[in-house]
């Protein structure tokens, strides 16, 4: 199966010598099935200029699969191109759909594992809403890491039990403890993803009663439908549920649960650290199969998708009428 994805891409001679390692299982199993060039590297980043926008760094994205494991990563990454600061403006709390949702989730997390007067960790908190939700909810202490994240940006009588680094996390913020630890649309954004997930179980040490809490993009659903909108350069690393809980086993951890949510559009995992993990796998991590006759299929739908939009660009254009682009967040 290794490298019979890669028939359709015309490799550039940079992009050909890389080597195909995987970021999450360690083994040279990884067959590169897409290919888009000169990608701007940020998505969410204010741009003050319409000039600097036009100007501003591009990379490669190189999608490779690991035939192992499942795992799809940027292979072209270069985290030096990415720039995170409090300039970057990725919050989604301005949607009452997506508040809604966050709201159900910060419940749900609260009822099921007791999270009153505990103390809450969050890895990637941007903003701060999502962590606030938690300790508001269930009078809740809160540390949350990011480097994007914005002081003074939002009150909350919750103010006073909270507390924020404008930092990535990191082994040297392993003395922080916590009895939920969350990361929330983060890890994607990771590309030596088993080195991050190993660090967070380093830091929990002993502490097996530890709760911990992951949501990321999921990959099934981009690889089934094409949906080309949700791969761009911040986004280095791809999981479905089997190539998740792979990973959290393999650093040390039980797989309690694993479920898609907002439409199937995000892939949760909830674990608790073990030595050794026992827990037996569970039945929606059976996935590899499936995941190579989508990532077969791939290029075909893509190509497919690219000539009905330029078709469709071009009828507005011999017709002379206008267009407009409207939208919002990473995908418009």
């Amino acid at each position: 199966m290794k490298g019979s994805f890669s028939k359709d891409i015309d490799l550039s001679t940079v992009n050909a010598s890389i080597d195909l390692v995987c970021p999450s299982c360690n083994l040279k199993e990884m067959s590169v099935f897409h290919q888009v060039n000169n990608f701007p590297v940020h998505s969410v980043l204010n741009m003050p200029t319409r000039g600097k926008a036009l100007n501003y760094p591009t990379g490669h994205i190189l999608l490779g699969f690991c035939c192992n494991c499942g795992f799809i990563s940027n292979v072209a990454f270069d985290a030096g191109m990415l720039k995170y600061s409090s300039d970057c403006e990725e919050s989604q709390g301005c949607s009452s759909t997506f508040n809604k949702f966050s709201r159900h989730l910060a419940t749900y997390l609260i009822e099921k594992y007791d999270l009153h007067h505990k103390d809450i960790l969050e890895i990637g908190c941007g903003k701060g809403e999502f962590l606030t939700l938690l300790c508001e909810l269930g009078q809740n202490r809160g540390v949350g890491f990011d480097p994007a994240y914005v002081r003074g940006r939002h009150t909350s009588k919750a103010a006073d039990r909270i507390t924020f680094i404008q930092d990535f996390y990191s082994e040297k913020y392993a003395g922080y403890q916590a009895d939920f630890i969350c990361c929330k649309m983060t890890l994607e954004h990771i590309h030596r993803t088993e080195q991050f997930v190993s660090t967070v179980r380093q830091a929990i040490e002993g502490r097996l009663n530890t709760i911990v809490f992951f949501q990321i993009p999921d990959v099934t659903r981009i690889l089934r439908d094409c949906a080309f909108e949700d791969i761009y350069y911040e986004h280095c690393s791809y999981f479905s549920p089997g190539s998740l809980a792979k990973l959290f086993r393999k650093c040390g951890f039980d797989v309690i649960h694993l479920a898609t949510e907002y439409d199937d559009q995000y892939l949760i995992i909830e674990a608790k650290p073990a030595d050794p993990p026992s827990v037996p796998p569970l039945p929606q991590e059976d996935d590899i199969e499936k995941l190579k006759n989508y990532v077969e299929g791939f290029q075909t739908k893509y190509q497919s998708k690219l000539f009905s939009w330029q078709k469709r660009l071009q009828k507005i254009s011999a017709k002379g009428q206008r267009l407009v682009l409207w939208g919002s967040g990473s995908k418009a």
